[in-house]
């Protein structure tokens, strides 16, 4: 290829975060090099279907651009490897912005997954860094590029080693001057296979057979003649028509192609856990093809929150902004084909389409409707779904009122009898004890810290079932919680408890004692003061001493200790005091009733109530509110042991 002459020439330093990721491409030792071409032959995808799109308004931006295309060049006597599109292009700033910074935080996402994970070959394309993988196998890339509807051609390079050149150039090799963009990798010796044809072929087969674009292959190949003499000739050969695999019917389809689609749609390497490809017929006529991954994603819990769906109108690819998906499945990855929407409508406009919405409500249900078939019939599959991405689907639970009683029939939970086994609320309900009324849970931490808390104690002597809350998102959704199947959700840890009407337990014996101990009651209130709101017996207790819960209409003390340090949360959490409930039967609360009539001992009573206090605090996970005022409490009790 002949070197266009340079205009001019600037040299810049890539942001830092590009350099770091640079070093690790450049020195990669990742297991998959291969993906380095199925990124590049994504964006020139990806280009061309902008220009397809930003032609319908306006036809001139196709120029001389001619059917849209990719083309692959492989060069073995240079060790050259060529990947032309005649899409969108670029222009100087344009190569500038995108090939030398990372608009959003895509490589801290991907340097961070990389050392979760290990090996970067699965994480590649997920995170906006593909075109980055060059560097794996290339010595040098330089990029030529002009943007459809303006002039002038631009060269952008680098050897990947921290600064890169921009500059206006006459030309592209053998004189292309666009539109598009061409991607030339000077190969490294380790990488010099990439540039024979054969492998080149065989990646494209792998990873981008149906990217809806064609793909065509030039290059030279040898052969012999009956003689023995070896002749080389030219070829360029379509190796992908660029016919979209979702306007096939599913009995023209492999699943070994279904596969392969998901990975160049998701940039993702795990098999999908389920495959969801029909038309809608009637009033809006649409195909869908989606995809429930088995993996979780690095950017699940990204603060934006967008969804990884696709939108095209009648093949001409629309956008992958528009949210036809809830956020609450944002991990669903695949496109929706409409038949009936306008291909010129805006973008900003088909948020509030009409037949878009339909679209989106349709989806929603067949996507809810496919993951309850699931799970009934493959739970080991469905297990891995909820296990990576059920606290996103518990989001519904509170955002999306509607379906929520849709969104409980797919919720499973560990309990406090399940032995560490997923059970459903159905599976829960069928377990209830007689005269049991409401659901159970407990929030917190880990299943280890609510199996060890103490308010469990009651429930497990009564042999009541209780739901294990541990991802954040559990705190918000059961505050509003209407009930499943008319049976409320209770928190074991706040308001009154309702345990006296379950299970075989002497409640004339605990209301008697309990009435026996209200003088000691109003003492532990006065000594604690503000600490506490009120002091009473407990029926959840059943070996511990003492334990503290929120007041009937207080926040859950979980979600209190979630909005503790949010700066906005205060108007939310209020100034209620915890309760703290004593167990009338312990041996400690019963000497604590003796003594607290004593003159000589009524010192010895108070400090023991302070560190009842503290030692409930300290059960709940919590410093006490007084540190200094407990430790002298329980030295002071300590030295009269001794």
């Amino acid at each position: 290829m002949t070197s266009p002459a340079s205009l001019d020439k600037t040299e810049q330093n890539f942001e830092a975060e590009v350099s770091q990721l640079l070093k690790l491409m450049v020195h990669s030792v990742y297991s998959n090099k291969d993906i380095f071409l199925r990124e590049l032959i994504s964006n020139a995808a990806d280009a061309c279907e902008k220009l397809r799109y930003l032609a319908i308004q306006d036809p001139a931006l196709l120029g001389d651009a001619g059917d849209l295309k990719i083309t692959l060049k492989s060069d073995e006597s240079g060790k050259t490897l060529t990947v032309i599109d005649n899409g969108i292009g670029m222009n100087r700033e344009d190569l500038t912005a995108n090939l030398g910074t990372i608009a959003r935080s895509g490589t801290k996402a991907f340097l961070e997954g990389l050392e979760e994970k290990g090996d970067g070959s699965a994480l590649i394309g997920q995170f906006g860094v593909g075109f980055y993988s060059a560097f794996m196998v290339a010595g040098t890339v330089t990029v030529y590029s002009r943007k459809a509807g303006e002039e002038g051609v631009s060269r952008w390079t680098s050897s990947g080693e921290g600064t890169f050149t921009v500059e206006a150039v006459e030309a592209g090799p053998d004189g292309w001057t666009g539109p598009g963009t061409i991607v030339v990798l000077t190969l490294t010796e380790e990488a010099s296979e990439y540039a024979n044809p054969q492998k080149v072929e065989d990646i494209v087969r792998a990873y981008s057979a149906h990217v809806p674009v064609p793909i065509h292959l030039e290059g030279k190949e040898k052969s012999t003649d009956e003689s023995g003499t070896e002749t080389t000739t030219d070829f360029d050969r379509m190796i992908s028509n660029g016919g979209a695999l979702w306007t096939k019917s599913k009995s023209e389809i492999e699943a070994d192609e279904y596969k392969e689609f998901y990975s160049h749609l998701s940039g993702q390497f795990d098999e999908p856990a389920a495959t969801i490809h029909y038309r809608a017929e009637g009033r809006q006529e649409y195909t869908v093809l989606s995809f429930i991954p088995s993996m979780k994603p690095f950017d699940l819990f990204n603060p934006e929150r967008k969804g990884r769906m696709k939108l095209y109108v009648r093949r001409v690819f629309i956008s992958d902004e528009v949210e036809i998906l809830p956020a609450w499945l944002r991990f669903v990855r695949g496109l929706v084909d409409s038949e009936d929407l306008p291909l010129n409508i805006s973008r900003e406009l088909l948020q509030d389409n009409p037949l878009l919405e339909a679209i989106k409500t349709g989806v929603t249900k067949r996507i809810l409707t496919e993951l309850k078939k699931l799970s009934e019939k493959d739970v080991d599959t469905f297990t891995k779904v909820w296990e990576a991405f059920g606290a996103v689907i518990k989001e519904g639970l509170y955002e999306d009122v509607a379906r929520r009683d849709d969104i409980y029939e797919l919720c499973r939970f560990k309990t406090s009898k399940s032995d560490g086994e997923w059970r459903s609320l159905d599976d829960y309900i069928e377990a209830f004890q007689e005269n049991q009324t409401a659901i159970y849970y407990a929030l917190g931490d880990s299943i280890d810290k609510i199996a060890a808390s103490p308010h469990l104690e009651g429930y497990k002597a009564r042999n009541i079932e209780v739901l294990f809350l541990t991802d954040p998102v559990d705190a918000f959704w059961v505050r509003t919680a209407l009930g499943f199947k008319g049976k409320p959700f209770k928190s074991i840890t706040q308001g009154s408890d309702d345990l006296d009407a379950i299970g075989n337990t002497d409640t004339k014996e605990d209301a008697e004692q309990s009435a026996e101990l209200g003088q000691l009651f109003s003492f532990m209130n006065d000594t604690l003061g503000d600490l506490v709101s009120q002091v009473r017996a407990s029926s959840r207790l059943a070996e511990s001493s003492v334990c503290l819960v929120a007041a009937d209409h207080a926040l859950d003390k979980q979600l209190q200790k979630i909005l503790k340090d949010q700066p906005d949360a205060a108007p939310m959490m209020g100034n209620t005091a915890p309760i703290l409930e004593v167990n009338p039967k312990h041996p400690t609360i019963l000497k604590l009733n003796s003594l607290m009539d004593v003159d000589n001992d009524r010192k010895l009573a108070e400090e023991m109530a302070v560190v009842l206090y503290g030692q409930a605090c300290i059960l709940d996970g919590e410093q006490p509110a007084e540190p200094a005022k407990f430790s002298e409490a329980l030295g002071n009790i300590l030295d009269r042991i001794n």
